[in-house]
């Protein structure tokens, strides 16, 4: 008589092939979702919106003064400047926080961006005037995805 064994359980390939396979499909599933490109857009995506806020607000500024950006800082310039309090920047803050927008929003990841009040702030965005159209411009340069060397911005 030829005895037989019935082992209940499995086999080593056969959980081999089963962890191959969960890994394969962990894989797949973490670069389908790309995390670190799901922070990049919405970083950006809170770019457009601090910009187009920034722009409405002047926007609202010209209409309460017919037509005219009326601001303590003076004309916007002509040339990319950034906004900030201090020397160096175009000190908009006063202009229209908290008349036109309750409160300046800052790039999410530019180095040295900071609010800490109307007197010390740093949004990391420029803003400027075209000398011909007259058109302003409110850009953040610090855009992540592709492509890396455009600019978020709007024009008014």
């Amino acid at each position: 008589m030829i005895k037989t064994l019935n082992k209940k359980g499995f086999t080593l390939i056969e959980l081999l092939v089963v962890i191959g396979i969960i890994a394969i499909l962990a894989a797949v599933v973490i670069i389908a979702i790309n995390p670190a490109r799901q922070f990049a857009q919405a970083r950006n995506t809170t770019r457009r919106t601090a910009v187009s806020q920034i722009l409405n607000a002047i926007g609202q500024n010209m209409a309460d003064n017919k037509g005219v950006f009326t601001c303590a800082a003076g004309t916007i310039p002509t040339t990319a400047t950034e906004l900030k309090s201090g020397s160096g920047g175009y000190d908009i803050g006063s202009c229209i926080v908290p008349t036109y927008i309750s409160s300046l929003q800052v790039d999410p990841s530019a180095a040295g961006a900071q609010y800490t009040d109307m007197t010390n702030y740093d949004t990391g965005f420029t803003i400027m005037r075209d000398a011909t159209t007259q058109r302003i411009t409110v850009a953040a340069p610090g855009t992540e995805i592709p492509p890396e060397t455009a600019i978020i911005s709007s024009t008014n």
